[in-house]
């Protein structure tokens, strides 16, 4: 295990941004893991993920179960890629209860991806069937909509990263 503080890597982007990739990458480091929302949804609710409202329900469930889990995790030394959105500010204030709770340092990463190489990515990644789920355009507008970019009121110690 790495002699550095651990540290709650946050992610936010909008679909096909990037978060996953980025947060395979952040994983690299010695210490650290992944725990990715798409992964734990697709394998606790395989059937209830068709909209928005599905999305909401099911992430706020295990949102509940996997919130102290990370604050052990972390505690206990270990860094966290928490690859699960951080895309409006409700979703960002839950990951603060979790900086809070633990003795954590945190990123908060922020991918500055335009909508048409998100909706390019997307139709790859939907095209390659490895992807847990299929969003479609009008999915990805959807979600779009409720995007919130982060402000330095919010407090959270941001990196940025581009196309």
């Amino acid at each position: 295990m790495s002699n550095a503080s651990p540290t709650l890597h946050i992610m936010c982007g909008k679909i096909a941004s990037g978060k996953s990739t980025l947060a395979s990458r952040l994983s690299r480091t010695q210490g650290t893991i992944v725990i990715a929302e798409d992964e734990w949804l697709n394998a606790l609710f395989p059937n209830e993920m068709s909209s928005l409202s599905d999305y909401v329900r099911c992430s706020s469930s295990l949102r509940r179960v996997m919130g102290p889990h990370v604050v052990s995790l972390l505690n206990n030394g270990l860094s966290v890629v928490l690859d699960f959105a951080a895309n409006t500010v409700t979703q960002r204030n839950w990951m603060r209860t979790l900086v809070s709770a633990s003795s954590a340092s945190h990123q908060l990463h922020v991918l500055d991806v335009s909508d048409e190489v998100c909706l390019r990515r997307l139709r790859e990644r939907n095209a390659t069937g490895e992807h847990p789920f299929v969003v479609t355009d009008d999915q990805f507008h959807q979600f779009t909509k409720y995007f919130e970019v982060p402000g330095p009121s919010e407090g959270f110690n941001i990196v940025k990263h581009g196309n």
